[in-house]
């Protein structure tokens, strides 16, 4: 109790120096629960939007596909086993490579040949329901941006079928869907898979079968290998990983501001009132005690800035997560699974885990300058000498 009455008159008696001390602190506190905030709030989003557009619980893939080489597709393809045929468990999608004819222009695209009713990806397949002469197909607002394909627009589709013939038809523009996930946009189109299976002479036949999200651990089906969200949400785990990274040197970096304020604080402030430490040992105060009230001074910073931060902080963040942080356009075509509006994720476990750490590297960092005191002589402190 004596070493908290001490460090709070010795922090008053501060003026300036303790609100400039407790002001960066604050500020390093809050950019720190943001950014971390942001990151988790990314995690969230993309990891939620994969799972539901593109992932599902886990995917089979057959045996020859790599969804890297493109030109594999051509032996990426085997008969559905019976026992991945439910509809509501199990999704096959047929993969194939065929070039589009844009307005006279010739881009390379993926035809994804999928089931008009299915529920386990949420993707607005319902609109390949339609009973035209042309093939009915979807494809992403980046893949239309890129293409120039606008709703109810025809297109020329070549592709060559599983005997090497090639054949072209048109294709009409059933629907644009806007997704966060740009892995299942760009360079793709959607079409009914018995229409693809027809297309290729592969009836029966799938690339990959994509499993409901209430199975996520399956074994596999040779030649179907089970791939969970361990290997599928990979690339995805990289990019945070790599966000943390950054964040975490930001982090340092900002701490370290208000750890060398702090420190230099202490240390200007043990050389100012050595006489008063001096005497203060003299009188019967112990070595541990003088130290103590130090540390305690310091770490009272770390709590003032906590308790400012919540101040200011408070509404801030809360306003960032209700409207959420814009991202820069064109982010999407990076490839990363990210939205036009990320919303901060800001837990319990979040803001205090970031006083708890702020706190403690206070103290540590206050306690340190304070060690000097074991070494000094009262006598020489109350003549002004220190050793």
């Amino acid at each position: 109790m004596l070493a908290l009455k001490l460090a709070y008159r010795n922090l008053v008696g501060g003026g300036l120096r303790t609100c400039l001390n407790v002001l960066i602190l604050s500020f390093s506190f809050l950019v720190i629960i943001w950014h971390r905030g942001l990151m988790l709030g990314w995690d969230r989003q993309a990891r939620t939007d994969t799972i539901n557009q593109q992932v599902g619980g886990g995917q089979y893939w057959h045996e020859n596909y790599d969804p890297f080489d493109p030109l594999a597709l051509t032996e990426a393809h085997g008969i559905i086993p019976e026992k991945l045929q439910s509809k509501e468990k199990y999704l096959p999608i047929l993969v194939a490579q065929a070039t589009i004819y844009p307005e006279g222009r010739v881009q390379s695209v993926l035809l994804k040949g999928i089931e008009p009713s299915q529920k386990i990806l949420a993707i607005p397949t319902e609109h390949l329901e339609l009973n035209i002469e042309e093939i009915p197909v979807i494809l992403g607002s980046r893949m239309a941006k890129n293409s120039k394909l606008k709703l109810n627009d025809f297109v020329t589709v070549r592709w060559r079928d599983a005997k090497g013939i090639f054949d072209a038809a048109d294709a009409k523009v059933a629907h644009i869907f806007t997704t966060d996930v740009p892995i299942i946009d760009m360079g793709q189109i959607y079409l009914p898979l018995q229409k693809l299976q027809e297309m290729m002479q592969l009836r029966g036949e799938a690339t990959i079968i994509v499993v409901n999200q209430e199975t996520t651990i399956a074994h596999d089906v040779p030649p179907w290998l089970f791939k969970d969200h361990s290997i599928l949400l990979k690339d995805l785990d990289e990019y945070l990983k790599m966000g943390t990274i950054e964040g975490i040197i930001m982090w340092f970096i900002l701490l370290l501001l208000a750890w060398i304020a702090i420190f230099d604080t202490q240390v200007l402030s043990i050389f100012r009132r050595q006489k008063e430490i001096g005497t203060d040992i003299a009188l019967g105060m112990t070595r541990g005690q003088v130290i103590r009230v130090f540390t305690v001074e310091g770490t009272m910073y770390g709590i003032l800035a906590a308790i400012l931060a919540a101040i200011y902080g408070t509404p801030l963040l809360y306003y960032q997560a209700v409207n959420g942080y814009a991202i820069p356009e064109g982010t999407g075509e990076m490839g990363i699974a990210i939205s036009d509006v990320m919303y901060p994720y800001f837990s319990f476990g979040l803001v205090f885990g970031t006083a708890f750490v702020v706190l403690l590297t206070t103290a540590i960092v206050s306690y340190l300058p304070a060690r000097r005191i074991s070494k000094m002589n009262p006598t020489d402190a109350i003549r002004g000498k220190l050793q």
